[in-house]
């Protein structure tokens, strides 16, 4: 039995369209992408002069909007809440759930918008103890993990990038060379 060819492309050119225009229109479409990373966790002993040694513990969530619509209601939960800080400084409330969890409520990031919320607490209390997530009305946080890494200036990376093309080009041409004299 033989296969119509002009049949399966009449029937999957309009599912292969669909697929296409759903992934063009979120690739396109205005919306918030809220992105949440721990910046830093730090412990620090400190003795005050003929007291007691004394253990503090710090971290920072960073917040950001880099999507190109604004996010509403940004929700910051955590299951302690401890002192903290917001900078630069926004209108924020604090909200306390049935459960006795705390939640720190932004009104609205709007797009590239980056916040840095800082926690100051005491043993026993850890950094997994304090955040809880983070979500708004367009959905849930990306939490990703950056690491910290040198910056190049601009002509090193140009100058590497044009290496590379080199590079590329040059292996082009030698399999190009390789094939027509196989060929030959």
């Amino acid at each position: 039995m033989a296969i119509d060819w002009n049949a399966v492309a009449t029937i999957a050119s309009p599912v292969i369209a669909l697929f296409v225009g759903v992934w063009v229109d979120r690739l396109f479409e205005s919306r918030s992408v809220l992105i949440s990373y721990f910046s830093h966790v730090s412990a620090f002993r400190h003795t005050p002069s003929g007291g007691q040694p004394l253990q503090v513990h710090t971290h920072s969530v960073v917040l950001r909007n880099a999507g190109r619509k604004s996010a509403t209601n940004v929700r910051l939960h955590h299951s302690i809440l401890p002192e903290f800080n917001i900078w630069p400084v926004i209108v924020h409330n604090i909200e306390t759930l049935p459960d006795g969890s705390q939640d720190i409520l932004i009104p609205t990031l709007v797009p590239g918008e980056e916040i840095t919320v800082s926690y100051l607490y005491f043993p026993p209390v850890t950094a997994g103890q304090v955040n809880a997530g983070v979500k708004c009305d367009q959905g849930f946080a990306n939490q990703i993990t950056v690491l910290l890494q040198r910056q190049f200036p601009r002509w090193f990376n140009r100058t590497a990038i044009a290496l590379f093309i080199v590079g590329v080009v040059t292996v082009c041409y030698l399999v190009y060379v390789g094939f027509t004299v196989i060929a030959m």
